[in-house]
């Protein structure tokens, strides 16, 4: 089963790109026959900034992210998005990928489930 995670916002302010990668990595640790795929789009690409340094205790969206790509998880990151915020020159996590629209669909069509954040 292949479930499509699309966060939209940034990741600190609200909550949702948290908790979009809490239910990413619980799937991956309760249902490791699940492939897990998770697309940034708008403000949630710079979810894919290294060196997110946050106070102990707050959780940090870089060790997350990380946490779902070291158990399998592919992470892409709109590339129209990604140049609207400047970031696309930018050196993103290991294992992120700048993508396109193009892809998105392609694995949206892909997905037995997509859920959006």
């Amino acid at each position: 089963m292949r479930i499509l995670f699309i966060i939209n916002d940034a990741p600190y302010g609200s909550e949702k790109a948290y908790n979009a990668l809490r239910m990413a990595m619980t799937l991956q640790k309760e249902h490791s026959n699940v492939e897990v795929r998770i697309f940034l789009m708008a403000d949630a690409v710079t979810c894919a900034l290294p060196k997110q340094k946050t106070p102990q205790g707050y959780y940090n969206i870089e060790r997350m992210l990380m946490a779902v790509i070291n158990k399998g998880g592919q992470v892409k990151a709109c590339g129209g998005c990604s140049e609207a915020r400047g970031i696309k020159g930018l050196a993103l996590l290991e294992g992120v990928e700048i993508s396109t629209m193009s892809q998105l669909t392609q694995w949206t069509v892909e997905a037995d489930k997509v859920l959006t954040f």
